[in-house]
Parts: C-alpha cells; structure tokens; sequence
C-alpha cells in the first residue's frame, strides 16, 4: 500500500521518537478493513517505537485512535487516512512527540485555556486540498489540551452520516452534532471560534507585552515576507503578525511564472518563504490578527489574543481573499449548498446540478471541472460575456452539459433550511426576475482586499484596496502597504515580493531621515 521510498523517508523522520505511539485498531466487518490494517503495519516497520494494537472492541466503519506512552491522546482517525490526509496521521505522530511546527507559548496559552470537555468531528474529502489543514489544527487542540478530542471523518466511507447531518461540503467540523465550521479555516481562526462557542477558564489567558519594534509587518505572504527579509537585512528591529506564513500563496497550485523558478506550487513555496525568514532575526508571531492600530509617532498594535506590541512604523501586506456574493442565504447555507472550492466539494456534487458565479479564468476552469462530476453546470456572469482567456472559453462551449448565462445579477439564494434549492437572478438587459434550481452554487468571483485592520482614516479606493504612492507610503504617516492589499496593479507574486522589498527600504529610509 506504501511504497518503499515513502517507509524509508518515514523512517528517516521517525528515527528519533522519544515517546511510544500504538495505533488502537477496532474491530470491523468493513471491506476495507484489511487496507487499513495493513497501512498501520507498515507504518510500525518504520520505528520501533510504534506499534499496533488491535481491540477488541467492534465497530461500524473503520476507526482508529492514536495512543502516546499508553495513554488516548485524543486524536482519532474513522477512515484511511490516505490521500492528502496521510500528512495529518504522519504529523500527529511528530507533534505527539514535541516535534515539527507547534503553536508558541502565546497561542499554547490560549488552547490549554479552552474550556473542556470539547469532542469535534471533521468529515473530509481525501482528495480535498483544504482539509487537512483543519485536521492538523484540530489535531493539534487534541494533543495539547487533556480534555480536547477529535476525530477525522471519510465522508465517502461515513456516508450516511453526511447526509444525516445534511452536509454539503468539506471540511465540515462538527460539534454536538451540529455544523461548527465549513469550509478552510487557518488555526487562529478556529481557535477564535471555540473560544467563543465553550469559552475559557477564568484567568486562562494570560495577555502580553510582545515587545518594542522600528518595522512591524501585518501579513506573511510574498510581500510581507520580502518586506521582512529587507528590513532585518538594514538593521531594523522586525516582526510579522499573520495568520498564516504564505497566506494566499497557500492555496495556489502550480506556479510557472516565478523567474528563475521554472515550477512550484504553493505550500513548497511558502516553505521556501519561512525558511528564508527565519535565516534572520526577524520575530514571526503566527496565528494571529491585528484587531486594532492606534498612535502617532509610535504605533500600538492590538492583536485579537490580547497580546499587543509597540513599533515606530507598520507595513501592511494582508494580500486578499474569496470575495462573496454577499446576498440573502449565501451565510446560511454555507457548507449546505454553498461552496468556494471546486476541486474540495466537486464530488459531493456527483450527479446533480450546480451553478458556477463567475465568467473570469477560475470561474470558467471550475466548471469545466465540475461539467466531469456534475449531472449539469449553469454558469452565471454579471457582464454581456465571459471574461475568461478564449482557450477556457472554447473548451467550456463545447461541454453538452453546462450552460452559459451572461447578463446575470445573482440576488437571493432560497433553501429549505438544510440545503440550497434555488438561486434567484435578474436579467439585467431585460430586467425581469429569474431563478434556476440546483442543487449546489459556487461561488468564483475574484478576491477581495484584506485592508480592514482596525486603523482609522487610511485612505482606501473604491475597490477596498489600500491607496499608497510609488514607495509604499500611505497617507498616515509610518505606515505602509505592499503586495495585493494595495493599489498596485496586476497581482502577481513576483510584483508582491518587489513591493514588499521597495516598502520596506522606504521605511528604512524614513528611519534614517528621521520622518
């Protein structure tokens, strides 16, 4: 089941474990039980300090739980954890045992301070690319906090409950039974969730002074990476706040058009950006939000954990995100009917009808790929005619089951209160009232400015981006934009890591000039 090279790289990485890991297998008359038993056996070849252990205990479906120094650490897994989901099994064996990325003591604080007893549930697609982040995250609650638990879920294995629980996309974390959480979800983000859904011991966190610094950067994608890199290398006393090193970068696939990088794709990439980082002095504060920027002279920062920190200038480079639809019963029927990624939630669409919002390059190419699942795909564009390069156009028109609506004002979407069932529009040549019913619509209409930090009176366009001049400088007075947050046009990686490079030099000229 795993070939050779994979067990030899697994031994490499297992090779210094310090505690015992057994895999507690239950008991099954599951077809595919003999599959997972025999990818857990090959996984204890890999170390001796891993073991499997078969109980006696029988179950429907397929399960098993992770045991550190014989004890349930809280982490279990109900399918085989193949596909992008092996990473989330080798991971919690490495953060079992106090290696690889973990949270830093700030946002430790925060987990341990939860609330127990907490369970949660995520049910998953193998072939989804957002969910194992979700998993990893979860994982990592589990295994830090004594009375925290979670389980990963094969929705394809688990069907039954998917439907009783009426979900319509992954990942879909589930707590008590209800839907907590659809769709991805950085670490930061659904720890800022349980806080407030199971609340924290009292004086369970504990706020911080983080510190006195010249350059401050909101952000960790290209830009902000480029813009740290640059300051610590003039002599800056730097840190970055972000919710997640690589932030957008993340969630492309392959990028071609990196000079000099013939081919990469995202999360090598924004490894790649990590590793530079750390190579300097530079403080990387992860899983964090600014929530407010106040001060003249010398900025104060307010982070969403409690934490703040003091610095002469700021940098924002926020990039962007999915911009929505923003209509009547696109919130309320996210994860049930309302999806962002095509290629994590296509196959829970097999057979059925679906809309496609958007005629630009990724609205085009998710259809094309959803018309290979889908029973029937109707695209919607608010213009008279697509905005997608004529090659994807071409391919999309000679499709038999998709069909093309131009001209289109998406205005409502209906449901009967588990899923989606209608989509209301407006012709807008005609003006008449329409709708089409579905059984799924996803949304692909371009991104949309992070520029809402919580600081007063910077100047923005209409589009939401963060107005700045040919250096970076915005119309505050020490603070600065890079990257796809600001008006720089074309929003391209390369242009990012050169606008957060030039920003952060204009800091550091302003620094010596004394402005």
């Amino acid at each position: 089941m795993l070939d050779a090279s994979i067990l030899e790289q697994l031994k490499s990485h297992f090779a210094n474990l310090k505690a015992d890991f057994s895999f507690r297998l239950y008991k099954s008359e599951h077809p595919k039980q003999s599959e997972l038993k025999e990818m857990l056996s090959q996984l204890t070849s890999t170390s001796p300090k891993i073991s499997l252990d078969e109980a006696q205990d029988e179950v429907k479906g397929l399960r098993f739980d992770l045991y550190i120094n014989q004890e349930a650490s809280g982490v279990s897994f109900r399918g085989i954890p193949g596909g992008h989901e092996f990473t989330s099994l080798i991971l919690a064996i490495l953060n079992g045992d106090g290696k690889g990325k973990l949270p830093d003591a700030g946002i430790l604080n925060r987990i341990t301070a939860l609330k127990g007893p907490i369970s949660v549930s995520t049910y998953v697609s193998l072939s989804c690319e957002n969910c194992p982040e979700v998993v990893q995250a979860l994982n990592v609650f589990a295994l830090l906090h004594s009375d925290f638990s979670h389980e990963m879920v094969d929705g394809e294995i688990f069907t039954e409950e998917v439907e009783s629980l009426k979900l319509g996309g992954v990942p879909a974390v589930v707590v008590d039974g209800d839907l907590f959480h659809s769709g991805k979800a950085s670490l930061s983000q659904l720890l800022d969730k349980l806080e407030a859904k199971f609340g924290v011991v009292e004086d369970g966190v504990q706020t911080q002074d983080l510190g006195k610094y010249d350059l401050t950067i909101v952000g960790a994608g290209p830009a902000g990476i480029s813009a740290a890199i640059y300051g610590a290398r003039k002599g800056l006393k730097t840190a970055i706040i972000a919710d997640k090193i690589g932030g957008q970068v993340q969630e492309t696939k392959g990028i071609e058009n990196l000079i000099s990088v013939i081919y990469t794709e995202g999360p090598q990439l924004s490894s790649q950006l990590e590793k530079h980082a750390r190579e300097y002095d530079i403080d990387i504060f992860e899983h964090r939000r600014v929530s407010q920027v106040s001060g003249n002279s010398a900025k104060e920062i307010q982070l969403s954990s409690g934490e703040s920190l003091q610095s002469s200038s700021v940098l924002v480079a926020t990039g962007a995100k999915w911009r929505e639809l923003n209509i009547p019963g696109e919130k309320e029927y996210l994860g049930r009917g309302v999806a962002y990624c095509p290629h994590c939630d296509g196959p829970y669409y097999k057979g059925k009808k679906v809309a496609v919002v958007g005629g630009g390059n990724s609205g085009v190419e998710a259809a094309i790929d959803l018309a290979g699942i889908c029973k029937e795909v109707v695209l919607f564009e608010f213009l008279d005619e697509l905005k997608a390069d004529q090659v994807l156009v071409d391919k999309l028109k000679s499709l038999s089951n998709v069909t093309i609506i131009t001209s289109a004002q998406c205005s409502e979407l209906l449901g009967n209160g588990d899923h989606v069932e209608t989509l209301k529009y407006k012709d807008r040549q005609s003006g008449e009232e329409l709708q089409e019913s579905l059984d799924g619509v996803f949304v692909q209409i371009g991104l949309s400015p992070n520029s809402n930090i919580g600081l007063s009176g910077l100047e923005l366009n209409q589009a939401g981006e963060i107005v700045t001049d040919e250096k970076g400088r915005t119309n505050i007075k020490g603070v600065y934009a890079a990257g796809d947050v600001t008006t720089t046009p074309y929003k391209q990686i390369v242009i990012s890591m050169g606008e957060g490079a030039k920003a952060a030099l204009a800091v550091f000229e302003d620094h010596m000039l004394g402005h």
